[in-house]
């Protein structure tokens, strides 16, 4: 049981990074810089959905997008 667990968890991680390896490789590029935060928020994504696993990853994600906007905070942020 514990190996079924862990391999549908480790296939949610890769389909989470896909969308923002994607985003890295074929979108960023062409966009000016503009992200408050170092690493920036899709490195900090991708970082925290691998270290963490998908639930928790994912949520740390959606914590750190949503503090990045003009009145919000800005600096080193470490995925913790």
């Amino acid at each position: 049981m514990g190996k079924i667990v862990k391999f549908i968890s480790k296939a949610l991680v890769w389909l989470l990074c896909l969308p923002i390896l994607f985003y890295q490789r074929c979108i960023s590029p062409f966009t000016p810089p503009s992200c408050r935060f170092t690493p920036t928020c899709s490195e900090y994504a991708r970082e925290a959905i691998v270290k963490h696993g998908p639930i928790k990853g994912l949520y740390l994600a959606i914590r750190r997008i949503l503090r990045c906007h003009p009145w919000g905070g800005s600096g080193y942020d470490p995925v913790p």
